[in-house]
């Protein structure tokens, strides 16, 4: 009863302090947005057309959405609420990826931190080949993601719905340990790269930045690398910059996105929060207990997802592609 209570206390600060940080948000992004040179959208963002963006009530409205649950074989009342910003980023990664014309034969695509995703399975159903990637299980083990059923430990886990005929899977489908941190230097010329929530876990935000940055690499010309991370809603000064879990402010995927720019690659960034009255509420310990869980309580930051959609420069008449 007393360790009920003294966690009920500390959720409690905690709540205060967020709610004490998005009272005073509107002065101190007022402040902070002077001084901003990247030019980022302030539209309701949809499924439709997606760039980089935060989940919204909207877009799991979408029959898109939809549609990405019904291929995945997921109950969007079933096992996820139906407003639930993990499932979102899956949709929100296949969609993305699908509109950029990367789901046929002879397509590349490269995953990391795959855990036990449905998206493997997805990109192999129609005809992509893949490289699924994913830490060492002893290390999964070490860190909790196999005790909590979200690491693959073979191949198989990848395809355990049956989303993808079973011998095409194994034909298109390799799997292989790596360290997010290292990207193995072979691994180049995809078409494609993705994450899904996994990059805010290399233990600080320069070092999921980097491992952006670094996935570049593996594309080829006119390729595309869609991630999706932590975004804090709470604060554009304080967050959470090292440890298990960073949270990335309005400030960090601004600066992100002018080095990615700078190297040549094409993002663009719209980080409208959302005008439906679910997007004002968010989730609170222990977590799914209400009919949404697009935004919530984390520490002492209200977070939600962000997707981010970067594109790599074709290759230009005559050139080589080797640097």
């Amino acid at each position: 009863m007393i360790v009920t209570l003294a966690r009920k206390i500390r959720d409690r600060i905690r709540l205060s302090c967020a709610q004490a940080m998005l009272a005073v948000s509107p002065i101190t992004d007022t402040l902070t947005r002077r001084w901003e040179t990247f030019r980022v959208q302030d539209t309701e963002p949809t499924l439709e057309s997606p760039v980089s963006q935060l989940v919204t009530r909207s877009q799991c409205d979408s029959p898109i959405y939809r549609e990405w649950c019904n291929i995945m074989k997921i109950d969007p009342e079933g096992q996820y609420l139906r407003y639930d910003r993990k499932l979102w980023e899956w949709v929100y990664i296949l969609q993305a990826l699908r509109l950029k014309g990367m789901f046929s034969e002879g397509k590349r695509g490269l995953g990391f931190g795959v855990g036990n995703e449905p998206l493997t399975a997805v990109m192999a159903k129609y005809g992509s080949e893949i490289v699924a990637t994913d830490m060492p299980h002893e290390a999964a083990l070490e860190e909790g993601w196999a005790a909590w059923e979200q690491h693959a430990k073979e191949l198989a886990d990848l395809n355990s719905a049956r989303i993808c005929d079973a011998d095409q899977f194994k034909r298109l489908v390799e799997y292989r340990v790596l360290d997010m941190r290292r990207i193995d230097q072979e691994l180049t010329g995809f078409d494609f790269v993705w994450s899904s929530c996994s990059l805010e876990h290399l233990g600080s935000l320069e070092a999921g930045a980097a491992f952006v940055l670094e996935s570049l690499r593996c594309l080829k010309p006119g390729g595309v690398a869609v991630h999706t991370t932590e975004f804090n809603l709470s604060s554009d000064l304080i967050t959470l910059t090292e440890g298990g879990v960073s949270l990335y402010r309005r400030r960090d995927i601004l600066a992100l996105a002018e080095q990615i720019e700078k190297k040549g690659y094409r993002i663009t960034l719209n980080l409208h929060a959302g005008t439906h009255e679910m997007d004002k509420h968010y989730d609170l310990p222990p977590f799914r207990q209400a009919d949404h869980h697009l935004k919530l309580l984390f520490e002492m930051f209200i977070t939600t997802s962000i997707g981010l959609i970067i594109e790599a420069p074709q290759l230009a008449d005559g050139a080589s592609e080797q640097p």
